[in-house]
């Protein structure tokens, strides 16, 4: 599946119609993480094969390595940090052979299957 930025997200459903918000409160901070429920400086994952509409299940505050468990199959991986920090999603349990890194404001759907941390750098 390829790969897609919130901000991609975001014009694909105001083009579609699929979300009703009137008068430009799509380009706040605050709707964007109403509409996705991760609070600002948060990196969230959703359940399996959730969409945007959920809850995220897991939420990451904090630098550092963070190990997952339990994650199998497509989840949505959204960076929501508002310091500038980066996201990446590593193979090993010590934040080592890593995917590509999520920018703020960078959300899409992953295979966590072969996921075993997550790493979030301030740079």
């Amino acid at each position: 599946m390829a790969r897609m930025s919130i901000r991609t997200k975001l014009a694909a459903v105001v083009a579609t119609g699929a979300l009703a918000l009137g008068m430009g409160v799509l380009a706040t901070g605050t709707a964007q993480a109403d509409s996705f429920q991760c609070p600002e400086g948060a990196v969230c994952i959703y359940g399996q094969n959730a969409g945007w509409d959920t809850r995220p299940t897991d939420m990451y505050w904090s630098v550092g390595v963070h190990k997952l468990y339990n994650q199998e199959g497509s989840h949505i991986v959204y960076n929501n940090q508002t310091w500038g920090w980066t996201v990446q999603l590593c193979r090993t349990s010590y934040g080592t052979d890593c995917l590509p890194k999520m920018r703020p404001g960078d959300g899409w759907p992953e295979n966590l299957s072969p996921i075993n941390s997550i790493r979030i750098a301030s740079s």
